[in-house]
């Protein structure tokens, strides 16, 4: 329409005057406005007369000339001329007039608005004709309305100027219905259709279905209100729809139009489509919200946080929030987010990016390759490289000795092939008890060994082991059970008396008697309990992944395992009975079996009684216990004396109220400057099932005052189970000192070995700043002569100094109740920090990723809350807590750009599957840039 002022958006509260073609009856009213320049054009302007006076704007509709002078000319004859009335045309139902009506809609919203100001005047009269008496009250009033009208829409003006593209764009990501995976491209049409082809009846879709139609099967409620408030846009009062409307509703959802998604937005929440949305409908999409991102307690909260929502966007107090202002916070929200945000870029990093994007030949990226494998992984290399060595030395030497035995000419290469795999069942049956000699590597780890060993992988080689163990079994009871026992039986008289007499006996013997004998029943024995060993010991029986009807679910968990590891006692009693009954060597000097054994066995046996010893000595009482969501008990002991231990270190832990016999490694989460211990417990498996039972009935419910967890301390009446502990034992995030900056990743309870390390480096920080705080303040006394080398000494700066700057810690849950855990830790160190050393990150996964429609109120009411309040809605810390799960490649991109030539020590402790993206971004960013990453994943 030519004479239209230029496109401008919609805004719902708008009032539109009737200056042109204007008819008044009943509620609602109806008023046409035609365009003058053109006869061929008109347009149907819907106004709504409310109980309260007010006229809102309901739509606006192109009209084709042909229809407007047919209906027109029947108006005439029925009305007469005295009267001019607007038509009154149907809503089309055809696709392409809505599409076109669409965009009219804006352009004559730019006219309508225009004469906005003379139908306010008109409500102003119709208002004032019904109120009589009490008229200098009443004028009062609505001067005060006037004022808080004026002051609205200076606001509004104001936002409008300060409506940019970048700000719309940044608006449009911040307001997806549809994740943009799925809403591209016509496949995810096509994709929608074929799925209501399947949930169709009768060639309609029902509105329960609508959500697993478009692909929110988990965010029924808030599918089910978006599919309410596209009803109500397309008039449809039905609770079905077509194929072909179905397609419109998703045109509409999947709009890249910011202009579009804000109005659907807010037409969910605008349920009686009056253009205003009061304090009660804003608190009912909160509650959508908070259900759909499955936050409970945000849910409990939603009328508090509803007010707050009023308070910023409705300072006029007029009771209401119009389209403009939900607009203005949603493009607006990032200001108010100027907590814990994420690192900045520096000059830096790009000459750090450009080193990567130098082209390389192939040869020489293959050799950085390689470079970098041997440089990370040298120690592993180096110790596997001895073991395999030393392996297969003692494999060549047996195999060549019984090579040249006269039993080979009747056994042959069986022979040697069993007798070199024994060799090496002795070596591996000795080491295999090093690497769980946890006392022994927690020591050697502070040596100089530690330098060329890797400990931290002690229990990964721990595993190596026992499978190197299973390949010896299987050729040594492979070769004498299949090969060398049939070929000794089926032998010639005179080749046995020639060849083997000597050390079978002069009587020939059967295979039963071979078997019945002390090799063959010893070896059957131990071949037998460790195949029990072994397989209960592999993560599917384990981690009780293998489902196994009753009674045989026992053989799965973590209590078959420790269990069937006990077994070692028999294996190894037999194995040195099995070593000294040998058929080819009679010489008890040549039988060394013990001699392998012998050392290895007595530093196992020492380990186990210091453990038993210690945790005898170790006198400990349980001072707090409180049980967190998420099935989470945190136990805070005394600290016995002599107990001392390192951030990120792990203690057993045994309840002889579960078991007497079972210890289970937990992380300490309290620091070493603590006068106390503290772990946190999940529940798992069947022990800490069992435990969180027992420590249940001990607590006592909450009192007046307090959270509504379950608590106990030492003024508890009930008694609380004993505990034993021994420890502590080391792990790799106890060397974090030597980084220049920490990468701390925990996943779930994974954060727990990171919360101690947070809180000793904040002592750290404390005490520096108490140290240098000290030193500034130190004024020497008047009164009496000191010399400048004492003053000197008293005001120097400590020796002690940190040498971490920086510390980055991303915490990733999937249960809002999970940052109870550890909610006091956070508010200290944000608190305490004020040099800003340690960088915290909240990840809930459970809830929607930034810019999803799911959760963008939340988003709105998070950044409010905290900039009024200082207070994280979603974590209750002042942490901020992000939706989703980081992006892992930016995080790394940022802390090298801002930590050039720094040593960064990457600490994981959570699920395997991250540890190698982790792994493999640290590859990545030191082949590069200049950063050095380096990783490590705990291992208990």
């Amino acid at each position: 329409m030519k004479g239209f002022a230029t496109h401008e958006r919609r805004w719902a509260s708008d009032s539109v005057p009737g200056d042109k073609v204007l008819s008044a009856v009943s509620s609602p009213e109806s008023f046409a406005v035609a365009s003058t320049d053109g006869a061929e054009e008109f347009v149907e302007v819907t106004l709504d007369v409310q109980e309260d006076d007010t006229i809102v704007l309901r739509s606006i509709e192109q009209l084709p000339a042909a229809i407007f002078h047919l209906d027109q000319d029947a108006s005439s004859e029925s009305c007469g001329s005295g009267t001019s009335k607007s038509p009154s045309v149907r809503r089309s139902s055809s696709h392409k007039l809505r599409q076109f009506s669409h965009e009219l809609k804006a352009e004559a919203m730019a006219k309508a608005r225009q004469i906005s100001q003379e139908l306010r005047a008109e409500l102003k009269r119709f208002s004032w004709s019904h109120g009589h008496a009490g008229r200098a009250s009443a004028d009062g009033a609505t001067t005060a309305i006037d004022n808080a009208l004026a002051a609205r829409a200076a606001r509004k003006q104001r936002a409008q100027l300060d409506r940019t593209r970048s700000g719309a764009q940044k608006g449009l990501r911040g307001l997806r219905f549809i994740s943009t995976k799925t809403a591209n491209g016509v496949d995810a049409l096509n994709e929608v259709q074929s799925r209501f082809d399947s949930l169709a009846r009768d060639g309609y879709l029902c509105r329960s279905e609508f959500a697993q139609c478009i692909g929110m099967k988990d965010s029924k409620e808030f599918a089910l209100e978006l599919f309410d408030a596209l009803s109500r846009r397309q008039r449809l009062k039905a609770e079905k729809i077509s194929k072909e409307e179905l397609s419109e509703f998703w045109s509409q959802i999947t709009n890249q139009s910011f202009d579009s998604r804000l109005q659907i937005f807010f037409d969910m929440v605008d349920k009686n489509e009056d253009g205003r949305v009061t304090e009660e409908e804003v608190k009912e999409l909160i509650m959508l919200s908070a259900s759909a991102n499955k936050l409970s307690r945000l849910k409990e909260q939603a009328e508090e946080y509803a007010a707050l929502i009023m308070e910023e966007l409705d300072p006029e107090r007029l009771g209401y929030i119009e389209l403009w202002q939900l607009e203005t916070l949603l493009l607006q929200k990032d200001t108010y987010q100027n907590y814990s945000q994420a690192l900045s870029y520096t000059s830096q990093a790009l000459s750090q990016n450009l080193a990567g994007l130098r082209k390389r030949s192939s040869i020489r990226h293959l050799s950085n390759q390689v470079g970098y494998f041997l440089e990370e992984n040298w120690k592993r290399i180096y110790a596997l490289t001895l073991w395999f060595a030393a392996m297969a030395a003692l494999f060549i030497w047996k195999f060549i000795q019984y090579r040249r035995r006269s039993a080979f000419h009747v056994m042959g290469y069986c022979l040697p092939t069993a007798k070199g795999a024994a060799e090496t069942l002795k070596l591996n049956m000795a080491l295999v008890l090093l690497p769980v000699c946890r006392n022994t590597i927690t020591w050697l780890r502070s040596t100089r060994l530690s330098r060329i060993v890797p400990f931290d992988d002690n229990i990964n080689f721990h595993k190596t082991i026992a499978a190197a163990i299973v390949v010896g079994v299987i050729l040594h009871a492979g070769n004498h059970l299949s090969c060398d026992f049939p070929r000794l039986i089926s032998s010639s008289e005179p080749e046995y008396h020639e060849n083997l007499s000597d050390d079978f006996g002069e009587t020939k013997p059967s295979y039963g008697k071979l078997i019945q004998g002390v090799e063959g029943v010893t070896g059957i024995i131990m071949v037998v309990s460790m195949t029990v060993a072994f397989t209960l010991a592999t993560r599917w029986f384990r981690r009780s992944l293998v489902k196994l009807p009753r009674p045989l679910d026992r053989l799965t968990g973590f209590n078959a395992f420790w269990y069937s590891h006990h077994l070692f006692v028999v294996v190894y009693a037999l194995l040195i009975v099995h070593g000294q009954c040998l058929y080819f060597i009679h010489k008890w000097y040549h039988k060394t079996t013990w001699m392998y054994l012998s050392i290895p066995l007595l530093l196992y046996m020492g380990e186990r009684t210091l453990r038993f010893l210690r945790s005898g000595y170790y006198s400990v009482r349980l001072l707090k216990v409180a049980i967190y969501p998420g099935n989470v008990l945190a136990l805070q002991i005394s600290k016995p004396p002599g107990f001392r231990y390192k951030s990120g270190q792990y203690m057993f832990v045994q309840c002889p109220a579960v078991s007497p016999l079972e210890w289970h490694p937990f992380s300490i989460t309290s620091a070493p400057g603590d006068d106390y211990l503290s772990i946190h417990i999940r529940q798992l498996g069947d022990w800490t099932r069992e435990l969180k039972r027992v420590f249940s009935e001990a607590c006592e419910p909450p009192v007046a005052g307090k959270s509504g967890l379950l608590r106990a301390d030492e003024n508890t009446r009930k008694s609380l189970p004993k505990l034993l502990i021994d420890g502590p034992y080391g792990a790799p995030a106890q060397d974090y000192m030597k980084y220049d900056v920490l990468l701390l990743v925990g996943l779930g309870i994974g954060a727990t070995p990171f919360i101690s390390i947070l809180k000793d480096l904040l002592n750290n920080i404390v005490k520096i700043e108490e140290q240098e705080s000290a030193i500034s303040d130190y004024v020497p006394p008047t009164d009496v002569h000191i010399d400048l080398a004492t003053i000197l000494k008293a005001t120097q700066r400590p020796k002690w100094t940190l040498k971490t700057t920086n510390a980055y810690f991303y915490w990733v849950t999937r249960e809002q109740g999970s940052f109870d855990w550890f909610k006091g830790v956070m508010n200290e160190v944000a608190e305490l920090d004020q040099r800003g050393v340690i960088e915290m990150h909240n990840y809930l996964t459970s809830v929607y990723e930034d810019g999803d429609a799911r959760s963008a109120l939340i988003a709105m009411v998070q950044a409010l809350n905290h900039a009024k309040n200082g207070v994280d809605v979603v974590s209750g810390t002042r942490v901020r807590t992000h939706f989703a799960r980081p992006n892992w490649k930016k995080v790394f991109s940022r802390i090298s750009s801002k930590h050039t030539y720094a040593k960064i020590g990457v600490f994981y402790c959570g699920a395997p599957v991250l540890a190698q993206e982790l792994s493999k971004l640290c590859y990545e960013f030191n082949q590069r840039g200049v950063t050095k990453f380096e990783f490590h994943k705990e291992h208990f």
